[in-house]
């Protein structure tokens, strides 16, 4: 998809607006997040989604790193597993809130 990182965030805007998304497993369970931010980070955009209801295994502070994608207009959150760039985005993410406060 050649589509520019800023107008990618633009794509979600609408959905994330009321900062709550509905993702539903593969099993068919929905489960609410709250959208703590959407980062652009390394050619992708990411979100950083925290749980309405804590997961089992998960702290009341964690949060989960999605990648927001999509295709032929529809909207997609794949769950980044990857460490690497869990790490990254979180990194991006600290880097902004430090940058706001100046």
């Amino acid at each position: 998809m050649d589509m520019e990182k800023n107008d990618f965030v633009e794509e979600y805007e609408d959905e994330l607006s009321d900062e709550m998304v509905t993702l539903v497993t593969d099993s068919g369970e929905e489960i609410d997040f709250f959208v703590a931010a959407v980062i652009p980070f390394d050619g992708k955009v990411y979100g950083i989604l925290q749980p309405v209801e804590l997961l089992e295994g998960m702290e009341e502070d964690e949060a989960l790193v999605f990648e927001m994608n999509g295709e032929d207009g529809e909207q997609g959150f794949d769950l980044v597993t990857d460490d690497a760039i869990i790490d990254g985005v979180f990194a991006k993410y600290d880097e902004l809130i430090a940058n706001a406060d100046k």
